[in-house]
């Protein structure tokens, strides 16, 4: 009697686990398509050529001593943005991303622009789409966030959602695969 008591107890907990994992699975069908594909390109940004991220070049000198100042740096970036994309309106400065192993200054500005500088000289070594930037914010909804309120609650419900989903996932899978194998040894 105990044993048939426990085995039907183990079966209605692998209907609940298979339960909770079908509804979730089914709920966030799409968000787990973006993150597995965004996150797979990504991956390969780095091994499709200038494709979605450019790699980054060589300036002249690392070092720092020889460079120009940042804010002088900046608006070289901003002339070589102008004359690169001629239709840009509106110019605004996200990040500086200094390389100095490589002597390069990278300026990346908003909606996916960006311009790689020598340090020391300010002249243009690379002007391009960031595509994968573009990616990498639709991955961590950040791309939501920039259209609101941009006040990050968006992406941090998003990765909290997704993340607590993933582990959900990963416990009633593992018991979807396990569970059967431990009901068919109470026979």
């Amino acid at each position: 009697m105990d044993k048939k008591l426990s085995r039907k107890k183990q079966a209605k907990t692998l209907r609940v686990f298979r339960k909770v994992h079908r509804i979730t699975g089914a709920t966030l069908f799409i968000f787990f398509f973006l993150v597995a594909t965004t996150g797979l390109l990504l991956g390969w940004k780095k091994n499709t050529g200038d494709l979605l991220g450019s790699k980054t070049y060589q300036g002249s000198t690392t070092e720092l001593k020889a460079w120009l100042p940042l804010n002088e740096l900046q608006l070289k970036a901003e002339f070589h943005l102008r004359n690169e994309f001629p239709s840009l309106n509106e110019i605004q400065l996200d990040r500086i991303d200094v390389r100095q192993n490589k002597g390069v200054a990278k300026f990346i500005f908003k909606d996916y622009y960006g311009i790689q500088l020598d340090g020391a000289t300010g002249a243009l070594l690379h002007a391009d789409k960031r595509h994968a930037d573009f990616i990498e914010n639709i991955h961590d909804a950040s791309i939501l966030d920039s259209y609101w309120n941009g006040s990050g609650y968006i992406k941090l419900f998003y990765t909290t959602i997704m993340g607590v989903a993933l582990l959900v996932f990963t416990i009633s899978g593992f018991w979807l695969w396990y569970g059967p194998k431990k009901l068919r040894r109470t026979l």
